[in-house]
């Protein structure tokens, strides 16, 4: 499956929050999860924190990841709304 921008950047700022997959957060808490790390890191600071867990500790960053993604995927939906961008 092919990512979309917005999708990458959700999953990055899931992926640096402090929502642990043994929460099982709802989809409200997962969009208010982003939405703060977006406030605190910013899209580059996501994407910086990512690579420096993936240099870190790639083990479990894999894990992580694949977890944000489909945790994201669940929270906003993974359809397109024909344009090519996801903006649930």
């Amino acid at each position: 499956m092919i990512l979309n921008t917005i999708e990458s950047a959700r999953a990055e700022a899931l992926f640096v929050s402090t929502v642990q997959p043994s929460d099982l957060p709802t989809s409200d808490e997962v969009r208010r999860a982003i939405a703060s790390a977006l406030c605190r890191w910013r899209r580059t600071g996501c994407a910086g924190q990512v690579a420096t867990e993936f240099g870190d500790h790639p083990d479990s960053a894999v894990t992580r990841m694949c977890w944000a993604l489909a945790t994201v995927r669940t929270a906003f939906g993974s359809g397109c709304n024909g344009s090519g961008t996801n903006w649930h």
